[in-house]
């Protein structure tokens, strides 16, 4: 079946059939291959991000350009998981991740990278500027510092030290002297949920395509809240939190990014499109492989996964509900859609 999407009393719309809705391609709304830029992005901050990412893409704009602008948005804005304002780890320092990858295979990336506000940009020269594709650590901040970026003062925002705060107490975790409480392990770790229910990994990704019918991507993170120190997930690692094929299409994921990497993730969803599958079915194809291998454990995280083919179709497809994306294009006034998902 084809699918596209219907609307919910919560303005968010939900996956249906196409015979219902006539027009609408499969896994979503449909661009033309040129003349017609589309931008799709996770969770409910993918609106706001979309709508710096259109401001490039509205006046001809390369993709590339449009998926910085865009997750800067969501970089410079005070929440959970994204930015300097965002939660800690748990020995109570930000640490952010990032990368970005355009249309011709080039491709940038950092990782625990502190005190910079836009990582994204960091990955960015990190790509142009220098034979390598990721930096991590001070390594990462000492290059930014070089190439002009301020290094911040490295206070925790207001929301995220009284969650700390919070978690401290909770957990009984003692940064200064690093005793854990337990069995003598390297615990606690990081919750799978956050104490108002949400999960612990609301990443940034973003993929786009400009009027010329060119493809880039982007995803930047801080990474779970209260992480052991030094902890990476997929967010910086091309193929795994992102990857672009030209010729192809573009995905990011989101969620728990040890199991992303599992399977390479995103590079797995490009690589199913090439052999013929909808986005949304090859996202759902890569949900089912993280499944298999988690087995009864899959209840108990949450993986989805966004893609762009380079027909301008759209997909996405999650382990558990409640995962949203957005998506604008000159047709789609940057719609909120809730993706399908293995569990009910």
């Amino acid at each position: 079946m084809l699918f596209g999407k219907r609307s919910s009393a919560h303005g968010v719309e939900e996956a249906r059939g196409v015979e219902e809705v006539g027009v609408l391609g499969r896994g979503g709304p449909q661009s033309n291959i040129t003349g017609h830029p589309i931008v799709i992005a996770t969770w409910d901050t993918a609106v706001a991000a979309n709508k710096g990412a259109w401001e490039v893409l509205s006046r001809n704009g390369r993709a590339l350009d449009a998926v910085e602008a865009g997750v800067k948005v969501t970089e410079a804005s005070m929440n959970c998981c994204v930015g300097l304002g965002a939660n800690p780890d748990r020995d109570g320092y930000v640490t952010l991740d990032a990368c970005i990858m355009d249309d011709q295979g080039n491709c940038g990336s950092v990782g625990f990278l502190e005190r910079i506000k836009h990582p994204i940009s960091v990955a960015r020269r990190v790509m142009e500027r220098t034979p390598h594709v990721m930096l991590v650590g001070v390594g990462a901040q000492q290059f930014a510092v070089a190439e002009g970026f301020p290094l911040e003062d490295g206070k925790l925002s207001a929301e995220a030290q009284k969650t700390y705060n919070e978690w401290l107490k909770k957990s009984e975790y003692k940064p200064v002297i690093n005793i854990e409480r337990g069995n003598g392990g390297h615990g606690p770790f990081a919750p799978m949920r956050l104490d108002n229910g949400e999960w612990n990994h609301d990443t940034i990704g973003m993929v786009a395509m400009d009027a010329a019918g060119n493809l880039s991507g982007s995803c930047t993170t801080s990474g779970m809240a209260f992480k052991m120190r030094g902890r990476l997930g997929d967010s910086p690692i091309i193929g795994a939190g992102l990857f672009v094929d030209n010729e192809v299409g573009a995905v990011t994921a989101t969620g728990q990014g040890e199991d992303v990497i599992r399977i390479c993730g995103s590079h797995t969803v490009v690589e199913l499109m090439r052999q013929g599958l909808s986005p949304e079915d090859a996202c759902k194809a890569a949900v089912e492989r993280i499944i298999r291998i988690k087995k009864d454990k899959a209840k108990e995280i949450q993986v989805a996964f966004i893609a762009l083919n380079k027909k301008g179709e759209t997909g996405a497809y999650a382990i558990q509900k409640g995962f949203i994306y957005a998506v604008k294009s000159n047709t789609e006034d940057n719609k909120v859609y809730a993706a399908k998902s293995w569990y009910a």
